[in-house]
C-alpha cells in the first residue's frame, strides 16, 4: 500500500449523495489511503457544497458559463486541481462536459459514475432521470451502475466496476433511480476510490485491470 495518501477532488452538480457515500467511507475506514482534498460544483446552490462545509472539506464553485470557451474552463479547472495537488478527480453526478484539455492533463486520473450498465443507456443526453426513463421504456429487466475512467467521449473510457440492479414491476424512474443509488452507486464509487488509492488498478488500452 502507498504511504502517501491519495488526494481526491469530487465534482458534483446537485445534492451530493455519492459525495456523502465517499465522505462516510473515508470516515469509517472503508476507504483507506485517501483524503478528500476538494469539492467542486458548477452550481453555487448545490447542496453538495454544504455537505463539504459540514465535513470540513474545501469547496469551490466554478461555472463553465463564466468562461469564453471549454479550453479556458478546462485550463482554470486544471490550475485549481494542481493548486490542491489532486491525484484523482471523481465525477459524482457532475453534469458538465469535461473539456478535452482537462482529460489530456489528467489522463486515466478521472473517474465517473454512471447510473446504467455502460454501454447501455449512456452517452450525450443520458443523465439523471433520463437514464432510468430509457431503461423502463426499453423494458430492461436489469440495470445498474458503472464506474469508468473518463476519456474524450461521453460515458466512455475503461470500465473499472459495474453492479447490476433488478428492475421491478411498477417501477417509476424515481423509484428505480433510488434503488440504483442505494444498491450500486453508493457502493461502487467508494470501492473504486479505494482500489485506485491502494494502487490496485492498471489500465491497458481500453481495459482497466484490478490487481488482487
Amino acid at each position: 500500500m502507498n504511504e502517501k495518501k491519495q488526494r481526491i477532488a469530487v465534482c458534483v452538480s446537485g445534492g451530493g449523495t455519492n459525495l456523502q457515500a465517499i465522505i462516510d467511507a473515508v470516515a469509517s475506514g472503508k476507504i483507506t489511503n485517501t483524503e478528500i482534498s476538494l469539492v467542486v460544483s458548477n452550481k453555487k446552490e448545490a447542496y453538495a457544497l454544504e455537505r463539504a462545509k459540514k465535513a470540513g472539506i474545501p469547496e469551490k464553485c466554478i461555472n463553465p458559463k463564466d468562461f469564453p470557451d471549454g479550453d479556458a474552463f478546462g485550463k482554470a479547472m486544471t490550475e485549481l486541481f494542481e493548486e490542491y495537488k489532486i491525484d484523482l478527480i471523481v465525477l459524482a453526478g457532475y453534469l458538465v462536459i469535461i473539456p478535452e484539455i482537462l482529460v489530456k492533463n489528467y489522463r486515466n486520473r478521472i473517474i465517473n459514475i454512471h447510473p446504467s450498465l455502460i454501454p447501455a443507456h449512456c452517452g450525450m443526453g443520458y443523465y439523471g432521470l433520463k437514464v432510468h426513463e430509457s431503461v423502463l421504456n426499453t423494458g430492461n429487466k436489469v440495470t445498474g451502475a458503472t464506474v469508468h475512467f473518463v476519456d474524450e467521449q461521453a460515458d466512455h473510457g475503461p470500465i473499472l466496476l459495474q453492479k447490476a440492479v433488478e428492475v421491478k414491476e411498477g417501477d417509476t424512474p424515481e423509484i428505480l433511480q433510488k434503488r440504483v443509488m442505494e444498491e450500486a452507486e453508493w457502493q461502487l464509487l467508494p470501492e473504486a476510490v479505494n482500489l485506485i488509492g491502494q494502487g490496485r488498478v492498471k489500465i491497458e488500452g481500453q481495459i482497466a485491470h484490478i490487481i488482487s
